[in-house]
């Protein structure tokens, strides 16, 4: 298991909810949310319960935490932000000028964080959240193909 990787999208996790919404939320202190993503050694086996990983990923738009588990596994999930009853809008004509937006967006965000040779943190977190959002497309098209292809 790679402890740091899912510490990481703890963090990405709560800061998406916020903070403090997260605390009400869960019902936890900032601490101790604070804990279960922290890199220090003494905090380094304290995990997030399941039950607050699915609270907090029910008010979050994406499951950070859950996708990282499948990912460390080597398992492909599909996310349907609209719930499998609700037919996803648009279609792949959509999905595909999405898709192109999309991946044009991350370019720019790469050449603008290349341009000194190195990637920030800064910039690798903008790269980060371009490569998620290119991820949702890229699963809102399969979802449209796999409904046309019923």
């Amino acid at each position: 298991m790679n402890a740091r990787y899912l510490k990481k999208h703890t963090e990405t996790l709560v800061k998406e909810v916020g903070l403090e919404a997260a605390c009400a939320i869960t019902g936890k202190s900032k601490a101790t949310l604070g804990r279960y993503y922290s890199d220090a050694d003494e905090h380094g086996d304290r995990f997030m319960p399941v039950d607050a990983v699915a609270q907090l990923e029910e008010a979050a738009g994406y499951p950070h935490l859950t996708a990282a588990l499948a990912e460390l596994r080597g398992i492909t999930l599909t996310y349907d932000g609209n719930r499998r009853n609700s037919p996803p809008d648009g279609g792949v004509n959509a999905d595909v000028v999405a898709l192109s937006q999309r991946f044009a967006m991350l370019m720019g965000e790469y050449n603008q964080a290349i341009e000194d040779g190195k990637i920030t943190v800064n910039e690798a977190k903008r790269l980060l959240r371009e490569t998620l959002e290119l991820q949702r497309v890229l699963l809102d098209m399969k979802l449209h193909l796999e409904e046309e292809s019923v």
